[in-house]
């Protein structure tokens, strides 16, 4: 028995949508891990390997290991009947022949059912080894999109070289030429490090860690922002000649506090400490989430890669320069749309791998070099 249970349909679209043009046909195979797929296109070229990770759903079962054949075109039909936020539940019977999918919509109590019928396909899956390879680049996705379809417009093949000097693409045609150099930048290089060997980022500093440099007012600031609760403002407004003071549930009236309530009778007092609170206050006021300083919005997307900047990182053991088709670089760049960030591993006369990393998992192909263009 397969239940998977998405938070949103979209991912699977984009998968489907990065892959559907290389295979016709594959195999999911699902266990208690998660569900994969390793499939080669028609002429052997080229590879892809898709990781999706348990962990990675609202809710997993797979009591036993289960492959699913399917038929990526009819599959994307189907997804393309769900919206891209509906919750998306995969199921399969043991033995069953066939694939049942449901979306339910978040804003209406819509549920649609669809049943996929399966195929036995014959496939093996391939030992893909461990490779230490010369030069590994870590670069926007968007480049590298804009770049392998600008040249494609020029000729059939680019050829790809890592050097000192940066990553160059150069792509030579019938009518035209044309290269473009990619050099590292210092910003990539502290972006980039530990990208593909840990998936945690690290915490961006907040905005609040600035307020050291700024005047202490007085000590119930400092009490009232390091409260576990966060104590809420006391109000004042002058009634009949006096101040007032109103205040909410659970707040703790300071010294200070006390001082001023045996100054009530100087009126002309009580009005200047009530305007020195009020232009305190509009220092203080800042986005709060229960009590704290709200934090910055973590740059990067799913799965812990960074921001699409436009830095490159380079990482090279040797100069590696090697030509590959544009036509199957070009559509392993529609990955853009899972993941902001892309790695090139390159060594001599081993296939190329061009690996995206998302939330929900992974996704990587391979491809061989051309032999005799370089």
């Amino acid at each position: 028995m397969l239940e998977a249970r998405l938070r949103e349909a979209a991912l699977l679209k984009r998968l489907l949508d990065s892959i559907k043009e290389l295979v016709t046909d594959a195999n999911f195979e699902c266990n208690e891990e998660g569900i994969s797929l390793q499939a080669m296109d028609n002429s052997h070229v080229a590879l892809v390997s898709v990781k999706l990770d348990a962990l990675g759903f609202q809710r997993y079962r797979c009591d036993r290991p289960i492959p699913l054949g399917v038929n990526l075109a009819s599959l994307t039909k189907v997804l393309k009947c769900a919206k891209d936020d509906d919750i998306c539940v995969v199921k399969c019977s043991d033995d069953a022949d066939v694939l049942n999918l449901t979306y339910e919509a978040r804003s209406s109590d819509r549920i649609a059912e669809y049943d996929l019928k399966l195929m036995d396909i014959d496939s093996d899956t391939l030992g893909i080894p461990d490779t230490e390879y010369d030069a590994r680049v870590t670069m926007p996705a968007s480049e590298f999109t804009r770049i392998v379809r600008d040249l494609s417009q020029l000729g059939e093949s680019v050829r790809i070289e890592v050097s000192k000097e940066g990553v160059r693409f150069a792509s030579d045609g019938e009518a035209a030429n044309g290269n473009v150099l990619l050099k590292q930048t210092e910003s990539a290089r502290e972006k980039y490090k530990d990208y593909g060997k840990d998936q945690e980022e690290p915490e961006p500093k907040e905005e609040g860690d600035d307020d050291d440099d700024e005047p202490k007012e007085e000590d119930d600031e400092d009490r009232e922002e390091g409260s576990s609760k966060g104590k809420k403002k006391v109000k004042k407004e002058k009634v009949g000649g006096k101040v007032k003071k109103e205040a909410a549930d659970d707040v703790d009236m300071d010294d200070a506090d006390e001082d001023e309530d045996k100054e009530k009778s100087d009126d002309g007092e009580e009005e200047k400490d009530s305007d020195d609170e009020d232009s305190s206050s509009k220092k203080r006021k800042r986005p709060t989430t229960n009590g704290k300083p709200a934090k910055k919005a973590k740059k990067g997307e799913q799965g812990g890669a960074p921001a699409d900047d436009g830095g490159v990182f380079i990482e090279m053991n040797q100069h590696v320069a090697l030509t590959f088709s544009l036509k199957y670089l070009v559509n392993f760049s529609k990955s853009q749309t899972l993941s902001n960030t892309v790695q090139l591993m390159m060594s001599s006369d081993v296939p190329l791998l061009c690996s995206y990393k998302f939330g929900q998992g992974e996704i990587k192909y391979y491809l061989a070099p051309k032999i005799g263009e370089e």
